[in-house]
Parts: structure tokens; sequence; C-alpha cells
């Protein structure tokens, strides 16, 4: 048996929150405030959830130059162990949510990076299990140290020369509000504008009112881009919510290029482009 993945709802979580196998992880997070995240989760959580922090678990170091991002991928073997630590092994059922369907699909992109199969997201996040009844505690939980052994996808990542040198015919996909993509505003990164040949796909335009829109909606999001698409975002964040969404459609699996705008802007040598394409 294995999880309904990639999503799953309040009512089936309720159903199945006996099962030992469950890791319920609470991935809230904002951009403004690194700190809003683990202050909501003591304020209030599902029962059962830990809290797996995106900048000190779920990401690597950044580094002094932003090289890799404000997000860089932690390597397998860092979070293979965090994932250890937190009580999560290969045979784990892991559920992620959030509250704004941004930051949990970090982490079930990350769990299928590494080649974890049972790993969906709570369709709704908090919210949604509120408002189908569930309740939520403030004692936090934590399980027995397991081991967790990886074994990560390498293709599914590009790095910043592999984007310049991407094949012809692959679509690069720009995650972002639409907003940042045509360089109109930048409120995060030193530099405006997109990667020049990107077509602009805003994550956020995958929910309606805080759940995933359809497979039917999700593959017209993406229709036309070809058989081989690269996401990117301002740090390989809200890309896994776009890779999510084409997960639902029923899509060939993107790559990422997991340091996206933040670590392509820090060579200024890289090219620029504003407006649309």
């Amino acid at each position: 048996m294995s999880l309904p993945a990639p999503l799953v709802s309040a009512q089936w979580l309720e159903a199945n929150r006996s099962n030992p196998k469950l890791r319920i992880v609470d991935c809230r997070y904002s951009l403004s405030d690194p700190l809003a995240g683990r202050l909501a989760y003591r304020e209030g959580h599902l029962p059962g959830a830990m809290f797996l922090d995106l900048e000190t678990d779920l990401s690597g170091p950044m580094q002094p130059d932003r090289q890799g991002g404000r997000h860089p991928l932690p390597t397998p073997e860092a979070l293979a162990a965090t994932l250890g630590e937190a009580g999560i092994d290969n045979v784990s059922w892991v559920i992620a949510y959030d509250e704004t369907g941004m930051t949990a699909p970090r982490l079930w992109w990350l769990l299928r990076w590494l080649g974890h199969e049972n790993v969906a997201v709570l369709d709704g996040g908090i919210k949604g299990w509120v408002a189908a009844g569930g309740a939520l505690e403030t004692l936090e939980v934590e399980y027995a140290p397991a081991v967790y052994v990886p074994s990560p996808q390498t293709d599914w990542v590009l790095s910043a020369e592999e984007v310049l040198r991407r094949r012809p015919g692959s679509t690069l996909v720009d995650s972002r509000a639409p907003e940042r993509y045509r360089g109109e505003v930048e409120p995060i990164d030193p530099v405006a504008g997109h990667i020049p040949g990107a077509v602009n796909r805003n994550w956020a335009d995958g929910l309606e009112g805080g759940r995933l829109k359809s497979a039917e909606a999700q593959g017209e999001r993406f229709a036309g881009l070809g058989d081989e698409v690269i996401l990117y975002c301002g740090s390989g964040v809200s890309a896994a919510a776009n890779a999510l969404a084409m997960e639902v459609a029923g899509l060939p699996k993107p790559k990422l290029y997991a340091g996206s705008w933040s670590d392509w802007v820090s060579d200024p040598t890289r090219p620029v482009a504003k407006g649309e394409e």
C-alpha cells in the first residue's frame, strides 16, 4: 500500500493519522520573517506534526556571494541526516503542509529527488485542515531517530551553466509573479528581470481557494511547453509548487534550476531580459 500521492485531503489524513509510518511535517515559512513559521508551529499545528525549517533544514548554507542562490539545495547526505534526526526513514509516509501552498512542495520535491516515493502535500494546508474540522495542538512532537539512505536523482537538477547550454526545444519556465518576471519590481534580489528565453507561469496561478486546481486546469497552464521543461523561480522554492502542479496534471517530470534567479544574478556576466518574451 502507498500514499495517494502527490496530494492527500484532510479527510484522508484524519482517517490515517494512527498509521505508525506516518510523519506529518509543518513547513510554514515567510520570506519577510524567517521566524514566523516556527512561531506559528508553536502556536498551533496538526496533531503529531513536526516542524522543518526552510532555511536551516530544507536548504544548504547560503554562500556570501549568493552563488547557489538564497536557498541552495542541501547535499543529499545533509538532507538525509536531517530526515533521520526527525525520525523519517525510507519507509515513512511523509505528509507536508504549509499555509500558502509555496513551501510544502519544497519538501515534497526534495524527498522525491532523494528517491522517496511515499510523500504527499496536504491539499489546502493548515487552513483546509481547520476548515474540515481538524484539530490543532501545541505539543511539540519528537520521534526516535532513524536512518535515511538517499538515492538522489542527479539528472533532475541543472546548474546555471547547463541552463545557458540548454538544448534547443527545451522550455525554461520562470515561476515568479508576472511583475517580477517582467522586471518591473524586484523586492528580494539585487537585479530585476528574467533569464532570456524564459516564459512565465506564476506558481500561485496553480491554486484556487488555497487548493491545487484540477489536473485539467494544470494541464492548460503548462500546455504547449514541450517534453523538456526547466523550472526556476527566485531561489528554487516556489518552482517546486509548479513541479507539483505538473505532477498533478500527469505531465513529464520537469528539471529544476535549483539556484534560480538569485543564483543567476550572482554573476554579473550572465544575460538578463525584461518585459514579455
